[in-house]
């Protein structure tokens, strides 16, 4: 029997476990699109090649299995290049496979003729064009253990158009086995030993957890060696929640909980667990002070030391390097914590009371830090996507998260848009779960249209948007660095968002009261179907982080 190269390809997602595809149909990639039919692999086809990628890289994020997008020839792997970017930044696991014109018709100007290979290089952890139909099983064996052996991050396959539609013997083409380290790099004992030392001996230790420890599946081991040792933890993305953060250890994350532990003396000895050297573990809004001690655990040995120097680096698996630390950890005696982390409580408490009076009832309009808390108190439990400059910043200060996975936020590239690809994402991941995507009014214009993916495919997720008229963060920054009379391109008006998102099918509700926020959002959920709640808030409300920035002192509320 002969057989094409989409079959190949299907086939190989089967193998290796892949229960949906993410994309945007076009004639290049329609041989995958048809196998995967056959093979009841499910194709969540959205509105733009972006909102493909992000819903990959969210679900990911949200379940820590690598995600997939295929995307046709030239335009469809030009849109899709800010979502790959995204996943590289934050380190996430995913394929994609790229369209491209006929390896025949190179160099004559075909429909859509566009080398996606050398766009992709910088923004992948390793990109391959397939010229061989027989090859395509292997091509995609080793796409998926590049995109999650090691250190994870996006990977990403161009196969021609003529390769991927010719028909070979069956009997012709070998499907690898699947294969992964059943041995990921374990820590040396000597190292260990001095770890634990310096954390014995430490005053005001911290864990700074990031998603690293997610994606090694090290959530739980996080916890046990946290409540084993007494030293509180910081988490990042999608490792928040790990160690609850309504429980005393579980700080927050790192934007926030980085300001009280300066305001608590800050840590003297760091465990860097599964992060990177970044903004804010070693840059300008570092949460590591320059005298402090650092043990930094990674599992790619070029991340240590990267930007600053490390008293101890440790090139070991995130849960290999926990269950290590607790099995030498038993035995040994360790401080108690109480006084630190009371001192870090106090701290946060602190901050809390500055904002108290933006949670006044009678305020308006609405502070869009209310509306943040009201979102995380309907959410208590469940997922919760946020999206946007200062919505973000907002939401960050008011979430508690207390389950790993269930907090997808954008992380180093900063990247707008990914609120309601993400949040549709988590709920084809999670049906059973309410999810919830909080955004800015600027943020939700750039995938608007996958409202209608989320009618199409019954995926009921309800999003509130944070309207403020702006581009909040742009124009702050402008009015509190320049003044009031140097405001432009950063504002939108009023927009009837809810309106616009009814037209696609959807549970719509527009919001000016803060009293009305909570029982739009309960309404939403109980309409069975995707939903939009336009909630006004001030317009005037500057988050702390543009204050930090413009490095001025915020104004009272």
């Amino acid at each position: 029997m002969k057989i094409d190269g989409g079959e190949m390809f299907a086939r190989m997602l089967k193998r290796e476990g892949v229960e949906n595809i993410f994309g945007l149909h076009g004639g290049h990639i329609d041989p995958i699109f048809q196998a995967c039919m056959d093979h009841q692999i499910r194709l969540v086809d959205t509105r733009h090649e972006q909102a493909a990628g992000h819903m990959a890289d969210a679900w990911a994020r949200t379940t820590g299995k690598p995600g997939v997008a295929v995307v046709t020839a030239g335009p469809g792997v030009t849109d899709i290049v800010t979502a790959v970017a995204n996943a590289y930044m934050d380190c996430v696991p995913m394929i994609v496979a790229g369209g491209r014109h006929p390896l025949s018709e190179d160099e004559q100007m075909p429909l859509q003729e566009l080398h996606g290979l050398p766009l992709m290089q910088s923004i992948t952890k390793w990109s391959r064009l397939v010229r061989d139909t027989e090859r395509i099983p292997e091509y995609v064996s080793m796409a998926f253990r590049q995109a999650t052996t090691g250190r994870p991050g996006p990977v990403f396959l161009e196969i021609p158009a003529d390769v991927l539609a010719r028909r070979v013997d069956e009997e012709q083409v070998r499907y690898p086995a699947t294969s992964s380290p059943e041995a990921p790099p374990a820590p040396q004992p000597e190292a260990l030993s001095r770890a634990l030392d310096m954390l014995a001996k430490a005053e005001r230790p911290v864990i700074l957890a990031g998603r690293g420890v997610w994606f090694a599946g090290a959530a739980a081991e996080l916890r046990e060696f946290a409540e084993a040792t007494g030293i509180p933890v910081c988490a990042n993305g999608m490792t928040r929640g790990a160690v609850p953060e309504d429980t005393p250890l579980g700080l927050g994350g790192f934007m926030v909980a980085g300001r009280a532990l300066a305001f608590a003396g800050g840590p003297d000895v760091v465990l860097l667990l599964g992060a990177r050297l970044g903004l804010f573990t070693g840059g300008r809004q570092s949460i590591i002070p320059p005298g402090a001690k650092v043990i930094q655990v990674d599992i790619e040995g070029t991340e240590i030391g990267r930007s600053r120097d490390i008293d101890l680096g440790i090139v070991a698996d995130a849960r290999e390097a926990l269950r290590a630390l607790i099995a030498a950890a038993r035995g040994r005696s360790f401080p108690a914590r109480d006084e630190w982390v009371g001192r870090i409580r106090q701290a946060q408490a602190g901050i809390g009371a500055m904002y108290a009076a933006a949670l006044d009832p009678a305020r308006r309009p609405v502070h869009p830090f209310r509306l943040a808390k009201l979102v995380a108190e309907a959410m208590s439990d469940g997922v919760l996507a946020v999206d946007g400059g200062e919505t973000f910043v907002w939401a960050e200060m008011a979430i508690a998260p207390r389950r790993p996975g269930r907090y997808l936020g954008h992380g180093y590239l900063g990247c707008l848009g990914t609120g309601i690809p993400f949040g549709l994402a988590a709920k084809l991941a999670h049906p059973e779960e309410r999810v919830l995507v909080l955004t800015g009014d600027g943020s939700v214009g750039l995938n608007f249209a996958e409202f209608d993916t989320a009618v199409r495919h019954n995926l009921p997720v309800v999003v509130v948007v944070n309207n403020d008229q702006a581009w909040g963060m742009c124009k702050h920054e402008q009015v509190v660095r320049l003044g009031e009379d140097r405001i432009t391109g950063t504002e939108l008006g009023l927009v009837r968002y809810d309106k616009a998102a009814a037209a696609f099918g959807v549970h719509a509700e527009f919001v000016e009261d803060g009293d009305g926020i909570l029982p739009a959002i309960e309404r939403a959920f109980a309409s069975g179907r995707p939903a939009c709640v336009n909630v006004m808030t001030d317009p005037d409300a500057i988050s702390p982080a543009v204050q930090a920035a413009a490095r001025v002192e915020a104004p009272a509320l």
